[in-house]
């Protein structure tokens, strides 16, 4: 490309001095069409188009990430895929970039991204053997359908390590269940444990030189174990800000997608697995592996009792005139209520039991939050489908599909694709999607051989029509 000065020369020589094409060429020692297109021609100023390359553009890789970040978008934020989830993905699919491909791309996709102001809260030195400890609400899904789960974490700030365990609610038991679980995950009882102001543990919160007052049950569970409890100040989360961190760095790693369970003991086997496994990583700071700085930190724990303390709750029942009483909002029916006096109930974190005054059980079951699950919600996600039918590939929705209606969806032809999306968004509207899957083949395989054999005709019973050993089709 000539440079501005020249570009003038072969101007000024052309349109002012009369020369020839040829004469300015020879002149400026150019080509004969640059002395024409620049001697004869306007130099107008004209939109750059830039192409961007990569495997990002040029092959499927950056629709797939731009459907999960738009995906994403109609999520909570803590629900979102991290950086890291979108490429462990893409590699399963066969992606061969690094991750800093992946991450400029995401980068660029987003348009801006909310700066957090810093603070400035003051620094706090956190001894070995102190421990933090927080709930987690977060998501999974459990037999096609969503469950919260209220994971209670324990980080301890020393080394960075933590600990979790998943409870279906925040009452008294299963904060207190769950205190137990962690205790043993950890072999050990903290010396000092920091929390906020947990209704299960905190019955009036800290006010000026007042100190907290703690819940005459978590008072007794304190004293059985030995550790000593620091109460934050009320809304003061940066007092306990390593287990907050603790906290989104659990369901950002391993619940950025909610994770596929049977029941909470085989999420629980699954996140102490994963937990063990992350502490296999340098700290951030003190650049020592945490396994490491936790098996120091270990050794300062108070040694567990030989006995687990009993977490339950007991307290006698008022029935209603239909023989009910309510326990988590939900109202139990007792049948034969009306014989006793006075019947008590004993709630644990899972279970409840209803019993006589001389201990004899009526009643055991669930708790009412043990069954509680809410519904996917299929009917929009399928619509969103329909406009685009190839994202059924990679969607986060697809793995919580039941296995026959997966398959039945994931067909090569995109048209077909649309066709079954339509059938199932009309059977939505009276059917959920446990109750198709259940009556698959009453409400959908009928449909795939009309799909299959468009004219009405099953060629393979023509076929078993023809003489035996003939040999011969008779449809060609």
């Amino acid at each position: 490309m000539l440079a501005m000065s020249e570009i003038n020369c072969i101007k000024t020589l052309r349109n002012e001095k009369g020369l020839s094409i040829s004469a300015v060429a020879t002149a400026m020692k150019v080509n004969w069409r640059t002395a024409k297109k620049y001697g004869d021609g306007e130099q107008l100023p004209q939109e750059k188009l830039y192409i961007k390359k990569g495997m990002m553009y040029e092959e499927k890789w950056g629709e797939i990430v731009s459907d999960w970040l738009e995906e994403d978008l109609k999520v909570k934020k803590k629900l979102r895929r991290t950086n890291k989830k979108m490429y462990e993905d893409l590699q399963s699919m066969g992606f061969k970039g690094s991750y800093r491909t992946v991450c400029n791309y995401i980068q660029e996709w987003r348009s801006a991204e909310d700066d957090e102001l810093s603070k400035g809260h003051e620094r706090l030195d956190h001894p070995e053997g102190e421990a933090q400890l927080d709930f987690g609400t977060m998501e999974a899904v459990q037999d096609g359908e969503i469950v919260d789960v209220h994971a209670l974490v324990m980080s301890f700030p020393a080394s960075n390590t933590g600990f979790a365990v998943p409870m279906p609610g925040e009452n008294l038991e299963c904060f207190l269940s769950g205190l137990q679980q962690l205790f043993e995950q950890a072999g050990g009882v903290p010396i000092s444990i920091r929390i906020d102001n947990l209704t299960p543990a905190v019955k009036k919160v800290r006010k000026g030189d007042t100190e907290a007052e703690l819940t005459e049950a978590f008072r007794h569970f304190q004293n059985y174990y030995g550790f000593q409890v620091q109460v934050c100040n009320p809304e003061s989360g940066n007092e306990k800000g390593h287990v907050e961190r603790k906290v989104g760095y659990v369901r950002y790693n391993f619940f950025s997608t909610p994770p596929v369970i049977r029941d909470l003991e085989d999420l629980g086997e699954k996140l102490e697995q994963q937990l063990k496994k992350d502490r296999q990583r340098l700290h951030y700071k003190k650049e020592e592996l945490i396994e490491d700085l936790w098996m120091r930190e270990q050794k300062q724990l108070l040694k567990l009792p030989e006995k687990p303390y009993p977490v339950f709750k007991q307290f006698a029942i008022k029935f209603n005139k239909y023989n009910e009483f309510k326990l988590d909002q939900h109202f139990i029916h007792v049948p034969r209520a009306r014989n006793y006096v006075q019947l008590y109930c004993i709630t644990y974190w899972d279970k409840f039991k209803v019993i006589t005054n001389d201990g004899e059980i009526l009643l055991t079951d669930a708790r009412p939050y043990m069954k509680k699950r809410r519904f996917i919600p299929w009917k929009d996600i399928l619509k969103d489908w329909l406009k685009k039918p190839r994202v059924i590939g990679h969607s986060r929705y697809t793995p919580y599909l039941p296995t026959r209606i997966k398959e039945y969806l994931t067909v090569p032809s995109l048209a077909l694709r649309k066709q079954r999306i339509n059938e199932l968004i009309t059977l939505l509207v009276n059917h959920d999607m446990k109750e198709i899957d259940q009556n698959f083949y009453d409400y959908i395989a009928k449909n795939i051989e009309e799909q299959e054999h468009p004219y009405g005709v099953n060629w393979t019973d023509y076929d078993a029509l023809s003489p035996k050993g003939t040999g011969v089709t008779t449809h060609e």
